[in-house]
């Protein structure tokens, strides 16, 4: 089902991350968990909803974040399958083999961005930097 990631966040603190790839090693072992652990300092920060973004399809999405506990720990995945919002973001990688999201966090509140996490280094964009300047 599609989302619209504006009505999503609209009233709300939130902390989007994007990845290039679900279950990639980088991505899997070191951005998604921490933001999984911090998911109780970011509440206690005000941030309502913690979104994830990669380009793989939904049903990837779903599964990464079922099998690696994101889902239960309150995380939302979200599908850019079509590269939409990252093109819209200008965070667009482009491959051979499939169109990627650079990899990112912002907080956003009631979807005005207030903080954004570019990836100069990839820890740029974990959760522990995000908690820093909150």
């Amino acid at each position: 089902e599609a989302v619209d990631i504006a009505e999503l966040i609209a009233g709300k603190k939130v902390a989007i991350f994007a990845v290039p790839g679900a279950f990639t090693p980088g991505c899997s072992k070191s951005h998604l968990p921490s933001f999984i652990t911090a998911q109780e300092e970011l509440k206690a920060k005000g941030v309502e909803l913690t979104i994830c973004i990669a380009t793989n399809d939904a049903f990837v999405m779903e599964a990464w974040g079922r099998t690696s506990g994101g889902a239960d720990a309150g995380i939302r995945f979200l599908s850019d399958g079509n590269a939409e919002l990252s093109k819209a973001l200008g965070l667009l990688i482009e491959s051979p083999v499939m169109v990627r999201t650079k990899r990112f966090s912002l907080i956003a509140d009631d979807g005005v961005v207030t903080h954004y996490f570019p990836a100069m280094e990839a820890s740029d964009t974990w959760a522990p930097n995000v908690l820093a300047k909150l």
